[in-house]
């Protein structure tokens, strides 16, 4: 009886001749009506025709439909609360739990001691390093002296920002925090994630001045497109793959500038640590660079998730070695100790029975196993709060014996955005020779691949969307445990 009520006069009048076609939001409503289920649209079904509709309709199963009618248009679905499914276009870098338990079983066939994965995990640095196209562009770098504000001093630690000119004309701008301790210290770089206020967040200095009171030199800086960058290259241009491949040769270009311009800096102690998209790119750069010897990713790593902005996925890494993940991609920071920060809110509720285990079987074959943790908070959701931060310290303080007693985020002075700044609020003390246009930096690019690179308005939008539906908490209303 439900059937017969779905079908519309068209639909039972199909032939082979017309490929059994129907419009593809009369089908949709059809799957509503069948199965009593709810879907939330965030697809554009206009004008687009589906062929052999109603073979693709399962009556024993609304998910198996859905599956079948949305991918000839490369769209997905996503169980929501209740009987309600959200309807989204096909996302490259998101899986399911489920594959990412495929993934990593079939990476687990590929080697079964150190040797073999040692091979491994050399193939894979080399392809990532191709496939993300940073030695060209590392290439094109200039050498130049960066622009330094006056040193500003706090309780336990100083802060000065810089502007270091990378690609001509293009700037990465950020800050140093300093211990105030003398002697040799531990250096963090920090990457950015895409937590409300950039780098300039609360948070963020409470992490940054916490290490360096404790004793390591902590470096942070903006996103390419957010901050500072955003007056030289515009906010859409962060919702690109050149994101991905600058913010690597960002990190790397500010770590020489460091060992380089430092003589406080103990080169056996260099760590990179940051959050969600910062934690996807603390990953990278341990491939990227084997100078680094700690490395804590927090609420990012997953085997099943990539990263869903361009700026972590842009270009095609997850490609390497016949395909990898993440998780693969953090494995071959073995045997040097790593921190995996999770929480029970986002994809990486995954960690403790999926990627952890799999990090731990890697770390044997080095007889290493007690180098890699996992601070797993299953209460808690997508942020960089106090339970986070506290990880992140603990770790530091024994791979780098820093001094715990330090500890103390009260004392950290949180500035104002405007403190943080090299180039003011509108970019006014912007060098005469500086970038202000995205398409600017196609000169840095080969001309085919920019012209898949190149932004344009419509990813403003994407942007503020892709960002709100990371439903980021804040940190402040977060519960100690």
């Amino acid at each position: 009886m439900l059937l017969a009520a779905s079908l519309s006069a068209e639909a039972q009048t199909q032939t082979y001749e017309t490929e059994f076609a129907r419009p593809l939001n009369e089908v949709l409503t059809d799957i509503q009506n069948r199965f009593g289920v709810r879907l939330k649209y965030d697809i554009d079904t206009v004008g687009k025709v589906l062929s052999y509709a109603d073979f693709r309709i399962r009556p024993y199963s609304v998910e198996e439909s859905l599956t079948n009618v949305l991918a000839p248009f490369d769209y997905k679905f996503v169980k929501q609360k209740g009987n309600m499914y959200k309807l989204k276009a096909y996302e490259y870098p998101r899986r399911t739990d489920a594959d990412g338990e495929k993934m990593l079983a079939y990476l687990n066939t590929l080697y079964t001691d150190q040797q073999s994965f040692q091979l491994r995990a050399d193939s894979l640095k080399k392809e990532v390093r191709q496939r993300l196209g940073i030695d060209p562009l590392l290439a094109q770098c200039v050498k130049t002296k960066p622009i330094l504000s006056k040193i500003r001093k706090f309780d336990g630690y100083t802060v000065q920002n810089f502007a270091l000119e990378t690609l001509p004309g293009l700037y990465i701008c950020g800050s140093i925090y300093t211990p105030q301790s003398k002697g040799k210290h531990a250096l963090i770089i920090c990457p950015n994630g895409h937590f409300g206020g950039g780098r300039y967040r609360e948070d963020q200095q409470q992490r940054m001045g916490t290490l360096a009171r404790m004793g390591a030199v902590c470096v942070d800086y903006d996103l390419f497109g957010w901050g500072e960058s955003a007056l030289q290259v515009g906010s859409a241009a962060h919702r690109s793959s050149a994101a991905h491949t600058i913010q690597a040769m960002n990190g790397l270009l500010i770590l020489d500038y460091m060992l380089a311009s430092r003589k406080d800096i103990d080169t056996s102690r260099i760590g990179t640590n940051g959050g969600s998209g910062g934690g996807t790119h603390t990953v990278l750069l341990s491939v990227l660079d084997d100078r680094f010897t700690a490395s804590a990713p927090v609420v990012s790593l997953a085997s099943h998730f990539d990263g869903g902005c361009p700026c972590e996925s842009g270009m095609p890494i997850q490609l390497s070695a016949g395909g990898t993940c993440n998780a693969e991609l953090a494995a071959t920071f073995a045997p040097r100790p790593q921190l995996i920060v999770s929480d029970g809110g986002d994809w990486t509720a995954s960690v403790p029975t999926l990627e952890f285990p799999y990090l731990q079987r890697i770390y044997g074959f080095y007889q290493a196993k007690d180098k890699v943790t996992n601070v797993h908070l299953p209460k808690e959701k997508h942020d960089f709060g106090p339970n986070k931060r506290n990880a992140v310290y603990d770790f530091f303080a024994e791979v780098f014996k820093l001094d715990k007693k330090m500890l103390d985020e009260s004392k950290v002075t949180i500035e104002p955005e405007s403190a943080m700044y090299s180039f003011g609020e509108k970019g006014a003390l912007l060098p005469e020779g500086a970038i202000r246009s995205f398409d600017k930096v196609a000169a840095y690019f080969d001309k085919k691949a920019f012209a898949n690179l190149k932004s344009d308005a419509s990813l403003e939008k994407k942007a503020i969307d892709w960002v709100a539906s990371l439903e980021l908490n804040d940190d402040k209303k977060q519960v100690l445990q």
